[in-house]
């Protein structure tokens, strides 16, 4: 008896310790008789339990769950009893003997093991919750029908995952998930792009410009004696518009009178300057689809930095800045041949206008023409990205006052200085998409390309051989039409 009263009082401990770990839900009637049906032989098999608790991990089956959803589990036997790791992420609710609704509550992960009357494990799951995937998975399917993209919950966030056709269906189903989360630093997009197309560039970049220059000014000194009085006059012009003379020097000097030592001298400064500058430039790039591709055809000059002290003396530092034709394009392949673009054209030189000079030394200004935008084309499509029709006008009359404004005699004493300047500026885009060739389908510049023999150079002036590659058939040509240059 002692033995027995220690054995029930070791299985009602048992039986104390389990109803603290377990999470009876509501039921009905029918399970509450069932259940008082089986108490009195709880104490009986609370040692059976604790095995069958023990192996319930390798039976469990996993079951994935949203937030405030539920599944029906049919059972083989009927339930005895429910086991709930954590009420607070998810509860099972018993409606009758043998079927179970298990409901999602929150975020987390737990397991319910459902057990018989004689204390047997009927079934056990491993219950994840996240967030409800079906409200994305609907919305992906109806946006981007031939997309073949999976949503997976990981603890509070989503993970897409598979495949899709382009970087924009991509980014547009990150975007829906994004919408319906929430947050954007809880959707992971690891969606694969199936056979990311290549997008060639081509830029073109035509600039004339034009500029007249015209001046004329008459430079007056003299020197007149009056008994014991010399008076000495100087007027020099100077050309303001332009910033100095077109030609230093004179151009027609003349001296009037010599009598009594008194002499004058007049210098007529006149010249004309007309110019005409033309830039054509046609950088082509390649890059995959969403990926950012760089290209610079110019140079870098050297400008004084900041003094590093670091040691004694100091030293003069130096920086490099590029000039030249710089050109950056982010492409985006859209589907049906349509293409976005991202590009950033820059277009510079060197100049003498705004110069300075630091310590005996010229820093050279950089003029610069620079386009930044965002454009949608399709493939083999020309679009001008940019057009600038630019004219500018400088007159300037330099004189000795009141004497420059003395009609017709007033042209001694003053200097008329005009700048005019035209410039036109186009940028074409024109993008491809396009594949890889094979090499033999290429050629280069230097193709056929041979230094001619020293007879041959000597005697008839060549310095290299005609181009072309033996054997290497023409391409047919369809154009008919007027060809040849163009003389202006």
């Amino acid at each position: 008896m002692r033995g027995c009263k220690n054995r029930g009082k070791a299985h009602g401990q048992d039986h104390r310790s389990q109803v603290r770990t377990l999470a009876l839900r509501a039921v009905p009637l029918a399970a509450v008789a069932l259940l008082a049906l089986g108490a009195a032989s709880l104490p009986t098999v609370a040692a059976d339990r604790t095995a069958a608790t023990a192996g319930a991990q390798a039976g469990s089956r996993f079951l994935a769950l949203g937030i405030g959803k539920s599944v029906v589990i049919d059972l083989p036997r009927d339930i005895k009893d429910v086991l709930v790791a954590d009420p607070k992420i998810a509860n099972a609710v018993v409606r009758s003997a043998q079927r179970a609704y298990i409901i999602g509550a929150a975020v987390g992960q737990t397991n319910i093991v459902f057990f018989d009357g004689d204390g047997q494990q009927i079934a056990g799951y491993d219950i994840a919750v996240t967030r409800d995937l079906n409200g994305i998975r609907g919305a992906l399917r109806q946006v981007l029908p031939n997309a073949d993209i999976r949503v997976e919950g990981i603890g509070e966030g989503v993970m897409l995952s598979g495949t899709a056709a382009t970087a924009a269906e991509a980014q547009q189903a990150q975007d829906i998930a994004v919408r319906l989360v929430g947050d954007d630093k809880k959707v992971v997009n690891s969606i694969a792009i199936r056979g990311r197309d290549q997008v060639m560039l081509k830029v073109t970049v035509a600039e004339v410009q034009r500029d007249i220059i015209k001046q004329l000014g008459i430079d007056l000194s003299a020197r007149l004696n009056y008994g014991t009085a010399v008076v000495n006059f100087n007027n020099t012009n100077p050309f303001t518009a332009h910033g100095q003379p077109l030609v230093s020097g004179n151009s027609l000097a003349g001296s009037f009178g010599d009598v009594l030592n008194n002499n004058v001298t007049a210098t007529l400064r006149a010249m004309e300057n007309a110019g005409v500058i033309r830039t054509l430039a046609e950088p082509s790039l390649t890059a995959i689809s969403g990926e950012t591709a760089n290209f610079l055809a110019g140079g870098e000059f050297p400008i004084p930095g900041v003094p590093d002290c670091s040691t004694i003396p100091c030293k003069q530092t130096i920086q490099f800045k590029p000039f030249g034709v710089a050109l950056s394009f982010t492409p985006v392949v859209l589907g049906e041949g349509r293409i976005s673009l991202r590009v950033k054209t820059e277009v510079s030189e060197l100049t003498s206008e705004g110069s300075v000079v630091i310590n005996n030394v010229s820093i050279p200004a950089i003029k610069t023409r620079r386009t930044e935008t965002t454009l949608e084309v399709p493939s083999g499509g020309s679009m001008a990205m940019a057009g600038l029709i630019q004219e500018q006008t400088k007159q300037a009359i330099n004189g000795l006052p009141g004497a420059a404004q003395v009609p017709i005699l007033g042209t001694l004493f003053r200097s008329r200085d005009y700048v005019n300047r035209n410039s036109e500026l186009m940028v074409l885009v024109t993008p491809y998409v396009v594949r890889a060739v094979a090499q033999k389908d290429l050629s280069r510049p230097d193709d056929g390309f041979t230094d001619a023999p020293d007879p041959q150079s000597d005697l008839l002036g060549t310095i290299n051989r005609i181009y072309g590659v033996p054997g290497r058939a023409r391409a047919a040509r369809s154009y008919h039409g007027k060809v040849g240059f163009i003389t202006d």
